[in-house]
């Protein structure tokens, strides 16, 4: 390996990086989610610290990879906090996250207790793709302006699709 990777977990007190050298050595840095006084973005300054390089910096050639994750936006999904979502789905799936997999802990349940969706509306797209990605129905681009533009209209601003 030549050059570094990186794993960022953003959270929302502290982002912590774990790097690994091109020479296999460990490196951890713990900062600050949020100081806009010393630095925009805490996974960038985390990164350049450890790289040792001024800001601003070309980072591409010294990092092979970065993941990176976010307990901010599980916190979010888990309090059911942050922007009202609408999902965009191909047409005729609009219940196929509702429906799932079916799966019943207690088959001859009668009143089955589904789990609370975690987007508020669905908009259908009229287009079909085929398994081999061949166009079945083209998409109608002027039509689906149409819809996303009433969902703007609505106030939605996150889209799941």
């Amino acid at each position: 390996m030549t050059r570094w990777q990186f794993w960022i977990d953003r959270g929302g007190t502290f982002t912590d990086i774990v790097a690994f050298s091109p020479n296999g050595k460990l490196i951890t840095r713990k900062l600050l989610s949020e100081n806009p006084a010393c630095y925009q973005d805490a996974a960038l300054q985390g990164i350049r610290e450890i790289l040792q390089l001024p800001n601003p910096a070309d980072l591409d050639p010294y990092i092979d990879n970065i993941k990176m994750g976010t307990t901010v936006g599980t916190n979010a999904l888990l309090e059911r906090k942050g922007e009202k979502l609408a999902l965009v789905i191909t047409k005729g799936f609009k219940d196929g996250l509702c429906i799932a997999y079916q799966n019943r802990p207690d088959i001859f349940t009668l009143n089955i207790q589904r789990p609370e969706q975690l987007y508020q509306t669905v908009i259908e797209i009229d287009e079909r793709v085929s398994a081999l990605g061949e166009i079945i129905k083209a998409l109608n681009i002027t039509e689906v302006e149409h819809q996303l533009k009433s969902l703007y209209n609505q106030g939605y601003r996150t889209l799941a699709i």
